[in-house]
């Protein structure tokens, strides 16, 4: 028995030896071979909230291949479950882990960046926890409910020196940047005029009867309502049928496209460090001005694909934006197609730019992660988003409140109006 347990020892001694003196050879993808990222170089991903929008996001990051998600956060159980089985079956493992609270996720050293796909009450409370725990941010829009935590959530991002994207990913998106680019590169003359498609806007204050509030287990309803005012649970709000009620919903509906297509007025006048100075509210939209003399003009459409106004050439798409000089207008949509005033602007146009559709992610994602690795700001970056948001929202309010608002972009508050000033922050519920 000691002979055969001796002869064990220096027969496991002798491999463990001729081991050693061999070269180690690993597989190419642990070196970042052959076009593989090395896992020391990948991004590492966790998710806040996965719903429709979420996945369709998610998707497209989990196509990069210097990015892990390694992490999903949800208050509901299906929608938790729903998520790593999305995520394990791309990577072929079950290693994604799942959390009911995000701040465990958050709690996490070992993950880079965070996607916040929640529901609006909840988009800059999460940004601005996860900027604090060392997390660069993705956020989908609106990233704030108010002027006020549109503020705050900017501030937070230059004070924590963390990356931000807001998910106005259109400014990524051939065809709508390349209208930019002929509208700031004079190849319409002097702008003019520019014409942004909202919603109609909708207040509804009511609330849905009350239902059993099912076992946390199930549906954490506290954290669901984070911030947002305390009321009776209701199976509707959970699948996604909270939009349009004022506590849960951002600027009256306004910020819905708002956020992309004002977003986009912004940046073709070269104005992503200011706001419209005035906001004059009608039946058939918000009319802004700028402090250079350009207009912009909040066009309600009832519907995505309803019938369009006078101002609007053809359908091109949901989000459709017109911008207008004194020597020709472009005009382009979700559909990637363009229309123009002119065959000399015809010519500028690039074909390949309407082959991405507007609701593709993909190079808005990878600005996002590049930045990461650069610490350079995205193009949706916390600035931009503050100012892009805080011009909805002021729209929204003039819309709210029936009249027209002056504001001034410096100090970012209402010039002479205590009530429009008093509707820039909303009371927040304690939830921790």
């Amino acid at each position: 028995m000691s002979n055969r347990n001796s002869q064990s020892r220096r027969q496991f001694l002798g491999r463990s030896a001729a081991a050693l003196s061999a070269p180690w050879i690993l597989p190419a993808h642990v070196l970042g071979r052959d076009g593989a990222v090395a896992p020391s170089e990948k991004i590492t991903l966790g998710v806040i909230g996965i719903g429709p929008r979420c996945t369709y996001d998610l998707q497209a990051m989990l196509g990069l291949p210097d990015v892990q998600c390694v992490a999903i956060a949800d208050v509901q159980a299906s929608r938790r479950d729903a998520g790593k089985a999305l995520v394990d079956k791309h990577y072929g493992s079950t290693d994604c882990k799942l959390y009911g609270d995000f701040r465990e996720l958050l709690d996490r050293k070992d993950i880079d960046a965070v996607l916040i796909a929640t529901g609006d009450r909840w988009h800059a409370t999460a940004s601005m926890l996860a900027a604090q725990a060392g997390k660069d941010v993705y956020s989908e829009k609106p990233c704030g409910l108010t002027i006020e935590l549109c503020q705050q959530l900017a501030d937070t991002m230059k004070a924590t020196g963390r990356i931000f994207q807001a998910g106005t990913q259109r400014r990524s998106v051939p065809n709508f940047q390349q209208a930019v680019q002929l509208a700031q590169t004079g190849k319409l003359g002097k702008l003019q005029t520019m014409y942004a498609s909202v919603y109609v806007p909708t207040l509804d204050i009511s609330w849905l009867p009350g239902e059993p509030t099912p076992a946390k287990s199930v549906c954490d309803w506290n954290m669901w309502l984070g911030p947002a005012v305390w009321r009776p649970y209701n199976s509707q709000y959970v699948v996604g049928k909270w939009r349009g009620y004022y506590d849960f919903d951002s600027g009256a509906r306004i910020l819905d496209w708002g956020a992309h297509t004002v977003d986009l007025c912004q940046w073709a006048n070269q104005a992503d460090g200011t706001a419209p100075i005035s906001y004059e509210p009608s039946d058939a939209g918000i009319t802004c001005k700028y402090e250079n003399g350009v207009t912009l003009f909040l066009d309600f459409l009832a519907t995505p694909f309803g019938d369009r106004s006078p101002n609007w050439h053809t359908q091109l798409g949901t989000c459709p934006v017109k911008f207008v000089g004194d020597e020709g207008s472009i005009e382009t949509g979700d559909s990637g197609e363009t229309e123009v005033s002119s065959a000399a602007l015809r010519k500028e146009l690039q074909e390949s730019a309407g082959k991405v559709k507007g609701l593709d992610v993909t190079a808005h994602a990878r600005n996002f992660f590049d930045s990461i690795k650069t610490r350079k700001p995205t193009v949706a970056n916390a600035e931009v988003m503050r100012n892009s948001h805080i011009a909805c929202h002021a729209a929204a309010l003039s819309w709210i409140l029936k009249r027209k608002l002056t504001f001034d972009p410096v100090k970012q508050e209402f010039i002479g109006d205590e009530e429009a000033n008093g509707l820039r922050s909303r009371p927040a519920r304690n939830w921790a």
